[in-house]
């Protein structure tokens, strides 16, 4: 799939990126060759291939859920540059 300056123009426009003229062609071409190599990608065979999230197969290591620091509301807040009623009271952020 070849790409030309004004399909770039036209991208660059909707993705309001200021591009100069004299770049348009540069780009075409080097977005054109990354989707050559995209299109080189789907003709590899992978069938039989199972989905992976990682290169390893591990499994992290668990730890148990416990609560720290946590049910003494004084010493939590005792770093809070502002509290009140036991929260913490931050400034408004939505006019």
């Amino acid at each position: 799939m070849a790409i030309d300056a004004a399909t770039v123009r036209k991208v660059a426009r909707l993705a309001r990126i200021a591009e100069p003229e004299e770049r348009l062609e540069p780009l075409a071409k080097e977005l054109s060759a990354i989707l050559a190599w995209i299109e080189q990608l789907n003709e590899v065979d992978t069938d039989g291939v199972e989905p992976m999230a990682s290169t390893e197969a591990v499994t992290l290591p668990m730890r148990d859920d416990v609560v720290t620091d946590g049910g003494d509301p004084d010493r939590v807040l005792a770093n809070a540059p502002k509290s009140a009623k036991g929260f913490f009271v931050v400034p408004k952020v939505v006019e």
